[in-house]
């Protein structure tokens, strides 16, 4: 039976070729996006903002919790994004 399912599944396999292709793009963007090296640079660079002055207090404080929020859950702290990215 398995070789006839893929005979008959072969029109499909630039389909699954390119979902596979998607899956393992969309997993490094989200290991990248909840590296905690990378949240932790953007909080450096985050501060450095605000004592420039390129940022005020109110929009420090929304980005600030926005990364702590993803450090947590690159760190594992956190409920994860549903596909078992959280470590």
């Amino acid at each position: 039976m398995g070789l006839i399912s893929e005979v008959l599944l072969l029109p499909f396999a630039p389909v699954r070729g390119s979902a596979w292709a998607i899956r393992q793009v969309l997993s490094e963007a989200e290991r990248i996006y909840y590296d905690p090296a990378t949240v932790r640079a953007e909080l450096a660079r985050l501060e450095e903002r605000l004592e420039a002055g390129e940022i005020d207090e109110d929009e420090f404080d929304r980005q600030e919790d926005e990364l702590l929020d993803r450090l947590e859950v690159g760190l594992g702290g956190g409920a994860g994004t549903g596909e078992g990215t959280a470590r």
